[in-house]
């Protein structure tokens, strides 16, 4: 019996390609100077077939940055929870200053928060499909951290995860400094300072 394509796998894979594509493009050329046409020629798909998922450029960068991240298309993840507060955060810090140091994920990224001061659709998407999860992922470990009596009780947590990661932000932001492993042990080092018990 003759087999005939499944048309769900050549969608899956026109719609990876063109995530590829925009990684690729942006790592390559900068946002400013990519565009729908190009991503489509990278992709070797017409420009309906973007439109078909995506209503802008933006919106294809983000997907393609929301690809290489830990979060599922349902917002799950979860930090690691050894019981051990410090070596948890650092192992989480280490990943993420690789993560911002690594060419690959860091042009798309840098792209994506160019395009959210000027999109507050996109923005909405940010929190919405990321930021947000990712947030409540931090929050639960460190609310296992407050029940083992390893951070104060009544700490604001919101306000611990712009402690512990808005320097980092900032040191990337403005590449005034290395992004090491040592470095984010010194934020750990420096946050859990701040936030133990008396």
């Amino acid at each position: 019996m003759p087999k005939h394509p499944d048309p769900s796998r050549r969608s899956e894979r026109s719609r990876q390609a063109i995530l590829a594509a925009a990684r690729e493009l942006v790592s390559e050329v900068g946002y400013a100077k990519v565009s729908i046409e190009a991503i489509a020629a990278r992709a070797g798909v017409g420009k309906q077939t973007i439109y078909r998922w995506w209503r802008s450029r933006g919106a294809v960068v983000f997907d393609a940055f929301l690809a290489l991240s830990e979060v599922d298309e349902g917002g799950g993840m979860a930090l690691p929870d050894t019981g051990d507060i410090e070596a948890d955060l650092k192992l989480v810090m280490r990943a993420t200053v690789a993560e911002f140091a690594d060419p690959a994920f860091e042009g798309p990224i840098r792209a994506l928060n160019t395009e959210i001061i000027s999109d507050p659709d996109l923005a909405a998407q940010y929190r919405e499909r990321l930021a947000a999860p990712l947030d409540e992922a931090k929050k639960a470990r460190l609310r296992s951290a407050q029940r083992a009596g390893q951070i104060a009780a009544g700490t604001d947590l919101d306000l611990a995860l712009e402690l512990l990661y808005a320097p980092l932000f900032q040191r990337w932001l403005h590449r005034s400094g290395p992004l090491t492993p040592e470095y984010a042990d010194a934020l750990v080092d420096l946050f859990l300072k701040a936030v133990r018990p008396a």
